[in-house]
């Protein structure tokens, strides 16, 4: 049995489809920037971790303790 669905009722289901398309992409957003600003935050504390505890970021990939310098 196939139903006809008016156009009526078809527009306002596109609708509510846009609608709920549209918040959702608003919530991801806003979940893309609050976990970007967490990630910053994280970054921010390690970084000074290890200035606390002595460790001297070097360029490249290479951490060494500062005590260890000569």
């Amino acid at each position: 049995a196939v139903m006809l669905i008016p156009k009526k009722v078809q527009t306002l289901l596109q609708q509510m489809q846009d609608k709920f398309q549209t918040m959702s992409d608003q919530i991801i957003g806003r979940n893309i920037l609050f976990l970007h600003c967490r990630i910053d935050d994280l970054e921010k504390n390690i970084a000074d971790l290890m200035t606390q505890a002595g460790v001297e970021e070097l360029e490249g990939e290479n951490k060494t303790p500062a005590t260890n310098k000569s």
